[in-house]
């Protein structure tokens, strides 16, 4: 069975029309004799989307119970059943109550796809999980039903369904969107220009990508690879040398001209991966380019122009940026530069070549230095062995001349150059080449000591001579170098591999700094750590050191590797090359890794300790709980039958004994069921449902929970009080607890006052009482210190319920009482309360 399609309409906001679209759409392939069935529409009251839903066959909701309540859900079997060609489906992001099937509405989708029915659906943007961050901090509201990326990714069409802001506002204000009594609240909140602007471009962004991801298919089937201008794509070409960060500031400025272009940068690594790259110069050019917006690509290829423009023709670039050359005249002449020969191969792809300070340079004569492929000993150690070798062939060449011809003599030369070809490297060797054909033509070519050459053939051979030990010597240098560098990369593998199994066999920090000692054959070697709280003069202690006289801080160290700005790698001993330096660094890295591992081990195994301290009073909570409750409701319904049974025969001051012995004992089972309902909180035994209450519903539930206790309690709430997102069994526990608590500490002529105050994105409840938080005689050591009341019983389960509903609890004591702050998000945006009322 062909598995059934998804059409999406995206909305940036609530009200743009997208469940209006999606009826549309299925009157539309209704009247093309399609079968289509209504899932699941959200009308929201408006009458013309309701309107819209007249003539399609609409499917019954499923009932589900939840806390006592009663909720609708789609009636996933019975659309199964019914096997319609197309369902429309409202709120693709929905939560579904618990009881459902599936827990996300996404999921009754699948099925849906899977059994081969066609779906169409609604979503708002701010609903898609990877922009849900960016949406909060625009509009200040957290979106709790998120919908993954992947899921609108597989969708076959998405449909923008877009009003400009003025409009969308145009359209709250005449009430076809939200209710009269949310316009005000909406209009100076949530939808705002600014917000629904930002909330618009997001989502146009958004599904351009998306539309750029089905362009780059596309092109991938019909094996389209010229590039087609649908976006400006700038490609930076960096090549490891300073020159990078120049290109990179220049592209930025070209891709900043025209918006919604995108920056890219690729660097091309030889496959032989010798190419000489500083990795820290790199890393600068990549920290740059992402801070300005840029991505960074690394590719391997034999030939770096080839690999450039395939990169480029595979991300449908448009410009290329690069460096002008840095070789010399010479050297251009032959061979093209990266610049022509891009040029050529670019078709219609433009190409900028931007000069640099490196380029202007790059005619001036340098002389050659020691390779770093062989070293500088080995460089060294070849010149002066050419020095040598060749005056001694040229004496015993000159002791034996009537013997050997001219060919015999270029041949033992160029011996001589292979070998110092195969100890220097190139360099050596092709001024070894040189210097033995200016010796063979003074002493062995007609006229002799003369650099004149009399013969033509001679100088045939002369020239033959030159070029055959230039290329020898050039594929013997190469060679060596390429061996050189693979058996320190093997050595510095080996090192590394070394340090990193002694880090899994589980060896401490000392044993580990005394490896690396021995590999880098270093005097003294100490891993050193700065306390971060010593100011201004830094403070360093010896995490781990190995050696003679190990350094305790880093200026006394002749090599330094810095970790981090608090951890670093102190090294005495003969100066190490750039190479071991930048090993050395990486072992230190592992170095951090293994400290950081043993501080989290420690941390753990106090950790462990403690949950098992915690699990331990738990479990004697709950024991003396459930020992204390039969007692304690026997006691309690004693008491009720001695009152009724003497009721109008006691004293006044015997019931008065009755009463507060009633209410002590009845104020002993609530901490029993409180000290019950914090151990299954911590435990995670407690159900939380969460989702939009009436607040005002809440506290009248908290008072009737409270009864007739002979005291008033003061409500000051603004007329529009917006629902809350909370439990709503855990919301009424949470305030019955803090009303009983303020009660239990008022005074008779002050009481509690519950205060709500509407901001945005939540809402605040306050309840204060009369009586001060009497702590302990405050000092300035102890002035902030939580006073007793602060750490009751009932304070603690109501800041572990608000915790648990993604709220906050916070407490403060002053002069006029002590308060208790309680903080929920609000299911839509509020604003402040203009007005009160008290009760």
């Amino acid at each position: 069975m062909a598995r059934g399609r998804l059409r999406i309409y995206l909305g940036a906001a609530p009200g743009v029309g997208k469940t209006y679209a999606m009826l549309a759409e299925g009157q539309r392939l209704r009247a093309r004799g399609a079968d289509v069935v209504v899932g699941l529409v959200e009308p929201h009251g408006r009458r013309p989307t309701a309107a819209m839903a007249d003539g399609l066959e609409t499917m019954a909701r499923r009932t589900l119970s939840h806390r006592g309540a009663l909720f609708t859900e789609m009636d996933l079997d019975a659309v199964l059943a019914r096997r319609p060609q197309v369902a429309l489906v409202d709120e693709l992001a929905h939560s579904n109550v618990p009881g459902a099937r599936n827990a996300k509405r996404w999921q009754d989708v699948e099925e849906l796809q899977d059994a081969g029915i066609d779906v169409v659906t609604t979503l708002n943007v701010q609903h898609l999980e990877s922009l849900n961050d960016a949406v909060r901090q625009i509009t200040g509201v957290a979106q709790r039903e998120t919908l993954p990326d992947e899921v609108a990714r597989r969708a076959d069409q998405i449909e923008l369904v877009d009003l400009p802001p003025e409009v969308l506002r145009r359209r709250m204000v005449h009430g076809d969107i939200y209710a009269p009594d949310r316009i005000e609240s909406a209009l100076t909140h949530y939808f705002r220009v600014g917000n629904l602007t930002a909330l618009r471009e997001i989502a146009l962004l958004w599904l351009a990508d998306r539309v750029e991801e089905g362009l780059q298919r596309y092109r991938a089937e019909h094996g389209i690879v010229a590039p087609w201008e649908t976006r400006e794509r700038i490609l930076v070409s960096l090549s490891g040398g300073p020159e990078g960060e120049t290109l990179i500031r220049r592209a930025a400025r070209i891709s900043a001209r025209t918006p919604g272009t995108e920056l890219l940068a690729l660097h091309v690594v030889p496959e032989d991966r010798l190419a000489d790259v500083d990795p820290a110069v790199l890393d600068a050019q990549r920290t740059l380019l992402e801070s300005l917006g840029g991505s960074y690509h690394q590719t391997t290829g034999e030939d770096v122009v080839d690999a450039l423009l395939q990169f480029a023709e595979a991300e449908n670039v448009t410009q290329i940026v690069l460096g002008a050359s840095r070789h010399g005249r010479l050297a251009s002449l032959l061979r093209a530069g990266v610049g022509e020969r891009t040029i050529k191969g670019s078709g219609p792809i433009d190409v900028h070549i931007v000069t640099h300070r490196e380029a202007a340079g790059a005619a001036v004569l340098r002389l050659p230095h020691p390779s770093r492929g062989t070293g500088p000993r080995r460089y060294w150690a070849a010149l002066v062995g050419a020095v040598v070798l060749l005056p001694v062939l040229t004496l015993l060449l000159t002791a034996v001349g009537g013997h050997l011809d001219l060919s015999s003599d270029l041949v033992i030369y160029l011996l001589a150059v292979v070998v110092v070809a195969l100890v220097g490297g190139l360099c050596p060797a092709l001024l070894a080449a040189i210097a033995a054909a200016l010796l063979a033509d003074y002493y062995f070519i007609a006229p002799v000591h003369s650099l004149a050459i009399a013969r033509p053939d001679a100088i045939t051979a002369l020239v033959v001579f030159i070029a055959t030990a230039a290329l020898v010597g050039t594929a013997a240098g190469m060679a060596a170098q390429r061996t050189h560098q693979a058996v320190r990369a093997t050595s510095e593998a080996r090192a590394l591999s070394r340090l990193a199994a002694a880090m899994m066999r589980g060896q401490d920090l000392t044993a580990l700094v005394e490896q690396i000692r021995e590999n880098f054959g270093l005097s003294a070697i100490s891993l050193l750590e700065r306390d971060p709280e010593a100011s201004p003069v830094p403070r360093w202690y010896v995490v781990a050191s190995a050696g003679e006289r190990p350094p305790e801080k880093p200026y006394e160290a002749d090599v330094e590797s810095p970790v981090d700005d608090n951890l670093t790698l102190a090294a005495r001993g003969s100066g190490l090359s750039t190479e071991d330096q930048r090993v050395l660094a990486a072992c230190a890295a592992e170095l951090a890794l293994a400290h950081a591992r043993g501080r989290i081990a420690g941390c753990s195994d106090g950790t462990d300790t403690f949950a098992d301290a915690e699990r331990t009073r738990a479990s004697l909570l709950l024991a003396a709980g459930r020992d204390l409750r039969a007692p304690l409701h026997t006691a309690e319904e004693a008491l009720v039958r001695l009152r009724r049974r003497r009721a109008g025969a006691t004293l006044p001051e015997e019931a008065q004994w009755l009463d507060a012995a009633y209410a002590a004992v009845h104020r002993a089972a609530q901490l029993v069921t409180d000290l019950d309902d914090v151990s299954r909180l911590h435990a995670g035994a407690l159900d939380l449902y969460l989702r939009p209450v009436d607040l005002n519903e809440m506290l009248g539930a908290a008072l009737d929970d409270l009864g007739p206790g002979g005291h008033s309690v003061i409500l000051r709430l603004p007329e529009q009080l917006p629902d809350v997102i909370a439990d709503a069994a855990l919301l009424t526990r949470a305030l019955t607890a803090l009303g009983a608590d303020a009660l239990r500490h008022s005074p008779p002529d002050r009481p509690p006052v519950v205060t709500a105050e509407v901001q945005v994105g939540h809402v605040r409840i306050r309840v204060e009482d009369g009586t001060p938080d009497r702590g302990p005689e405050p000092s300035p050591e102890t002035s902030r210190a939580p006073g007793p009341r602060a750490g009751s019983l009932a304070v603690r389960l109501s800041r572990d319920l608000a915790e648990a509903m993604d709220g906050a609890l916070e407490t403060a004591a002053e002069s006029t009482g002590f308060s208790v702050m309680l903080t929920l998000p609000s299911s839509a945006p509020g604003g402040s309360a203009t007005s009160g009322r008290n009760e």
